[in-house]
């Protein structure tokens, strides 16, 4: 230690350094602990990473916050950089709803709209009888003229799954079938068959110019066919009243002396989708005769009418019972489901 003293206080003057040694000045720099903070205190500022807001930005579009955090790089290649993984990789909880739940019955699907609907949900159809569906669009756009636009990511979808009867009806519909595989058909879905309605006798025997079976006809029927199963048939005429008269040749005899009247229409009174409600659809019953055998055939009137009506009538349903707007029509990012 020399005896060359220095004011720390004056280090900023250069006067006050004239004539001091550079061991002395690094003695005093040593042992100021306010010189030393406050070089310390400058080279940070020198280099490194701070944070800072970005703010008056509304302006800039709609939909951005007033104010964004950013970050400054300094240093020799000074910048600025976005931080917005490393405060997501902290994140507690999802920033917002996102995915699509699938309800499987129609119930569901209004409950769970229920559960997460906002003033601006709004549900979208898509009335295809061979695949129709509905999808609630909890975050949909605004409802005011000017509202702000949404995110459309958080969605409830409900595809109106086929039921397993009408499934069978279907696929069969218009098939030709042997006389036995018809008959074990008939007796097998006996359950989906009603009786005709007062309105519906009116109405469908006038338009169809024949008599609707009952069931139980239509049980008499199949057994009777499954008696004759590998008998050729004498003769198959059509009567007036529609229905159709067959006779064998077998010896096999029935309550109609070895003939069968085969009537032109019956009932079919199914739920089209699994847990809904049924649908009441015409059905016509066809033969033909080939080599001496017969071909059976039902064909489902208009089953596109049946099923649209049955899904706008569950529109309704949705519509009253969520109190939301419901659109046939897809939404802007997508089709339901």
């Amino acid at each position: 230690m020399t005896d060359e003293t220095v004011d720390a206080t004056k280090l900023d003057e250069p006067e006050a350094l004239h004539g001091i040694s550079a061991a002395t000045l690094g003695e005093v720099i040593h042992f100021d602990q306010g010189a030393i903070d406050k070089l310390s205190e400058l080279g940070k500022e020198a280099s490194g990473v701070a944070i800072a807001q970005l703010g008056d930005i509304e302006g800039l579009g709609r939909g951005l916050p007033g104010n964004i955090p950013i970050g400054i790089k300094k240093g020799d290649s000074p910048g600025t950089f976005s931080i917005k993984n490393l405060i997501e990789e902290y994140r507690l909880s999802p920033a917002r709803k996102t995915g699509t739940a699938k309800a499987l019955t129609l119930q569901s699907f209004i409950d769970l709209t229920n559960r997460h609907k906002t003033e601006d949900t709004a549900v979208f159809a898509n009335s295809d009888w061979k695949k129709p569906s509905v999808l609630a669009v909890v975050d949909y756009h605004a409802l005011a003229i000017d509202g702000a636009p949404a995110w459309l990511k958080h969605r409830i979808a409900y595809e109106f799954p086929l039921s397993d009867p009408w499934k069978l009806w279907i696929a069969q519909n218009d098939e030709w079938m042997d006389q036995a595989e018809f008959a074990s058909f008939i007796e097998d879905q006996i359950a989906d068959l009603s009786s005709p309605q007062i309105g519906e006798v009116n109405d469908y025997e006038q338009a169809f110019g024949t008599k609707i079976a009952t069931p139980a006809e239509l049980i008499q029927l199949s057994r009777g066919l499954q008696v004759f199963a590998a008998t050729e048939v004498k003769n198959a005429v059509t009567l007036q009243s529609g229905e159709g008269s067959v006779v064998f040749t077998e010896e096999h005899r029935d309550a109609g002396g070895n003939k069968l009247t085969v009537p032109g229409l019956f009932i079919l009174q199914i739920a089209p989708f699994f847990m809904g409600d049924p649908i009441r659809v015409p059905v016509r019953l066809r033969y033909r005769l080939s080599g001496g055998h017969l071909k059976w055939a039902f064909k489902i009137f208009r089953p596109d009418l049946a099923v649209t009506d049955r899904v706008r009538t569950d529109l309704d349903i949705i519509r009253t019972k969520t109190e939301l707007p419901v659109f046939e029509g897809f939404p802007e990012s997508g089709i339901p489901g």
